[in-house]
């Protein structure tokens, strides 16, 4: 707890233009504090002063630094101040608990000050109801702008590109165009390219704005342009358009509709936040939690996890059908029991290894049927000389801890045959799930582990009991 003094201290010195993050990158502690007490206080001034003018991604980490009720707060307090931009910056469960309770008139005011791409983003997760509502208030042109918009498969292009955009005809000059830029008042309020149409907006071309400043007032568009680079389709998805920008280095590009007409603008900054969420995305379903956020209360949590964790259970049941088929092979020699877990966990680190590394890579193209047998091979003999590395260590251990050479032995063969099976999960099963049209990172996790976890029990108890037997 602060004392009054230290209170009064950090108010005075308190600065906008101050970083608000510690050295961890967390809001800082005394501005939580001061914040909070705000909010408790009811101060609209110090709010306005110091919250309002906040980049609308520092002022989304505040949001979810704070607590439900304290946001809900925030958002009240500020009304008409509060940077609507902010809810694209935060978890989709605190948008929803936010917007929520926001009036619909309130929202469709704060609607009609954003681009177009980020009142997108924030319509998309409201209730069809709320959102025709909401879309009635807008003006007209803007209101088809966004339904159009809406229209798109979610995850697509179009449903992240601008609708705001330069767009000129073919003959029109330099001048005419520059001097249309500096007249125009709807227009993007930042742009790098302007795009080149027909009458009937069929996209012709794109000019840079710096080949613009570079020509000469008489000369005609058309002179100057080039082919647009990679016009992309508004139901493509939005991470083959994330790929798209990430090999041809593009700051922006048209997004045309199936007729090749342009009906909106893919911006970096979008495909950013797109490559982010993709990635996030991959990591939760490799760890078997769906679309889980960090805000989700705990009854979509446990929904989230039950699925996954009930399949693996099935999965851990039937690796332990497996091991009861050699009971008696593990009554007669305890060692079996102490060492037959390393087999398996070795296998599932290594499946999961090779799993990592080929759902990414399917994620991001670089994996396909063209490289597919090569990169196959190569996982196969880094599994097979890993498994005979960790044959000889495990070997040497078992043999020194138990005092049995054959068992040595029999733990290095399984360690090598659990091994490569580990490889060639990891990459197969993958490839497979991906060539069936099904999500590698959702299902990869569970069955990797299954295959590596029955396979290491089979072939470690197996061998254990024929080399036994015969010896």
């Amino acid at each position: 707890m602060m004392t009054v003094e230290e209170d009064e201290r950090i108010r005075n010195n308190l600065d906008t233009d101050d970083d608000i993050y510690d050295e961890d990158g967390n809001v800082r502690s005394d501005f939580l504090t001061l914040v909070v007490s705000a909010l408790t206080e009811r101060n609209v001034p110090f709010l306005q002063h110091n919250v309002a003018r906040l980049h609308e991604s520092e002022i989304g980490d505040l949001l979810e630094s704070l607590q439900p009720e304290q946001r809900l707060s925030l958002v009240r307090l500020l009304g008409d101040d509060f940077d609507m931009t902010a809810l694209t910056q935060v978890d989709e469960a605190i948008r929803r608990q936010i917007v929520d309770q926001m009036p619909n008139d309130q929202i469709a005011a704060a609607i009609g000050e954003l681009d177009s791409d980020d009142a997108v983003y924030i319509l998309e997760d409201l209730d069809q109801v709320d959102r025709d509502e909401i879309l009635s208030q807008l003006p007209f042109t803007e209101r088809v702008r966004l339904r159009r918009a809406l229209d798109y498969p979610e995850s697509s292009a179009g449903r992240r590109m601008q609708t705001e955009f330069v767009a000129v005809p073919p003959f029109w000059t330099v001048g005419q165009t520059i001097d249309y830029m500096r007249d125009e008042e709807d227009l993007p309020e930042s742009f790098s390219q302007l795009f080149v149409i027909d009458p009937t907006f069929k996209l012709l071309g794109g000019v840079d704005l710096d080949r613009i400043l570079r020509a000469k007032r008489h000369e005609k568009i058309e002179t100057i342009m080039r082919e647009t680079s990679h016009p992309i389709p508004a139901e493509m998805d939005q991470e083959e358009a994330a790929q798209l920008f990430e090999q041809y280095d593009l700051l922006s590009a048209a997004v045309v509709d199936d007729n090749d007409r342009l009906v909106g603008v893919l911006t970096i900054d979008d495909v950013v936040d797109v490559i982010h969420e993709e990635a996030d995305e991959d990591i939760k379903r490799l760890g078997g939690v769906g679309d889980e956020e960090l805000s989700d209360n705990v009854t979509s949590t446990v929904r989230s996890r039950f699925v996954w964790l009930f399949i693996n259970l099935l999965t851990a049941i039937l690796s332990s059908s497996i091991i009861s088929v050699f009971d008696g092979s593990i009554e007669k020699m305890i060692a079996l029991a102490v060492l037959m877990p390393i087999v398996a966990s070795m296998g599932g680190n290594a499946g999961t290894q090779t799993m990592t590394v080929t759902v990414r890579a399917l994620a991001t193209g670089d994996l396909d049927i063209h490289n597919a047998w090569r990169v196959i091979n190569k996982e196969t003999c880094v599994g097979f000389l890993n498994g005979i590395l960790f044959a000889i260590i495990m070997g040497a251990i078992a043999t020194f801890w138990f005092h049995d050479s054959q068992l040595g032995i029999v733990i290095g063969a399984a360690m090598i045959i659990n091994m490569v099976a580990a490889a060639l999960g990891g990459i197969l099963l993958p490839l497979a799930l991906d060539r069936m049209g099904a999500d590698p990172a959702i299902a990869s996790s569970a069955f990797v582990t299954t295959v590596t976890d029955c396979t290491g029990y089979f072939a470690f108890l197996g061998i254990a009991t024929w080399w036994f037997a015969i010896h």
